[in-house]
Order: C-alpha cells, then structure tokens, then sequence
C-alpha cells in the first residue's frame, strides 16, 4: 500500500475541487429511471434519476453521499452525462473501470475529465466508490430505455 505522501497526492487540488462542486444535485420530480448503488467497503452512494429522449440523456439528477474521490467522479459524470446514449455511458463505465484496474486509456470524451483519478489505481478499496455514479447511470439509462421500448 503507498504511503502516506502518496495518499495525500491522490487528494490533488482538482479533485477537491471537482468534489466541492458536484453539478446536477437535485433530484428529478419524473425520472424515467431512477437507480440507487452503495459500496458495500466503504458506505457511500449515490441516486441517479435520469430521463432519455430520442435514445439519450434529456436530464439526470444526483444525490451523493460518497467519499471525495466518489464525490469528483460524480461530478465529472454530471457534467457530461446530457446528451449522451445508454450504450455510451456504459463505455465510459468499463473505461475507468479498465483505467482504475488495468491501467487502461482515460474514459473517452465527454467522460475524459475521469483521468483526474488514474492516481486512484493503488487504492483497491476506493474503485468501487469511484465507479458508483457510472454504474448507477449505466443502469438507470438501460432501464429507461427498456420502459420506452416495452
């Protein structure tokens, strides 16, 4: 495990900052979907509610009750999530996942802004609550757009 300079490395000025500014915070009166995850290790979660049109993210909301480093990646994620498909965001998904375990490529545009946390790699026990605003999306855009379908 890395030490003590390294964690405090990992807290970099612009994940605090991204933490401190988590856009889309309001939840969503009516959400074709709405998906809670937790992270079993360390208690965080997030809610996601999100509305698809046309087979893409008309609107998302977010509580988050996670770590700073849950807590940045939820903002990157709420910053770029209008606009994008089902299948898009599950990408994103598998990219930082593939980056945090495997040292994969950054997640790919509008979700690149997620390289902030590459130095989140060491730090197994961290993954799950930066993944939790990806996999909750993930979800939540495949179940809107089975609704819209069925």
């Amino acid at each position: 495990m890395p030490g003590d300079s390294e964690l405090i490395k990992l807290y970099s000025q612009r994940i605090l900052a991204l933490a401190a500014d988590i856009p889309r915070t309001e939840r969503l009166e009516s959400p074709d979907a709405t998906v809670k995850k937790r992270s079993p290790l360390c208690g965080s979660t997030v809610t996601v509610d999100l509305t698809m049109r046309d087979g893409r993210v008309a609107d998302y909301g977010q509580d988050v009750k996670a770590c700073a480093l849950g807590q940045a990646a939820a903002s990157v994620v709420g910053n770029a999530i209008v606009g994008q498909s089902a299948d898009e965001i599950r990408a994103a998904r598998d990219a930082l996942r593939a980056m945090l375990k495997e040292d994969g490529p950054t997640p790919p545009a509008p979700f690149d802004g997620l390289e902030v946390l590459r130095p989140a790699q060491d730090y197994k026990n961290r993954h799950a609550s930066i993944l939790l605003a990806l996999d909750a999306a993930t979800e939540a855009a495949h179940d809107a757009e089975a609704r819209q379908t069925a």
